[in-house]
């Protein structure tokens, strides 16, 4: 960031950037939402045990809470435009952000685990899942986390 840079470029730049980091989200969640959706008129399903039921159920909904929230920040500033919100707007879309992303891992997680349910035995689709879950969790926000702890200046 340029030490000239004024509040509102910073902003501006801010905004750009969340809007772009949607853009690379968003396919992913569309994609996995409408299989999900499409997945209970299939001929197989009808074989599926409670438990697949129900994890299929928190996939779906969870999925349904992902894409609310990733597409919301698009609604708030569409809704907002041109009444002095952008501050506002960036700092609770990055709160809706945050929250979409956690949803999406879980329903990430929960559709590999009714696959690998359905698939395979309990063991393996536990530790595929629960392997993925810590991947995503570590990654998407473990990670980010913890560079932003202080660090000792050794320069």
């Amino acid at each position: 960031m340029p030490e000239s840079e004024s509040s509102r470029e910073r902003l501006d730049r801010n905004l750009d950037q969340l809007m772009t980091e949607l853009r690379v989200a968003m396919p992913g969640v569309q994609i996995l939402f409408a299989f999900l959706l499409s997945v209970p008129f299939t001929q197989r399903f009808g074989d599926v045990t409670d438990f697949q039921r129900d994890v299929y159920l928190v996939s779906l909904v969870a999925a349904g809470v992902a894409t609310g929230f990733l597409i919301a920040p698009t609604a708030y500033h569409r809704m907002t435009f041109r009444q002095g919100e952008k501050r506002h707007l960036v700092f609770t879309a990055n709160r809706w952000v945050m929250i979409g992303l956690l949803a999406l891992a879980i329903s990430m997680v929960a559709a590999v685990l009714l696959v690998c349910d359905f698939l395979f035995d309990s063991t393996v689709a536990t530790i595929v899942a629960g392997g993925l879950g810590a991947l995503y969790v570590g990654l998407w926000f473990v990670f980010p986390l913890i560079r932003r702890l202080p660090t000792e200046d050794l320069g």
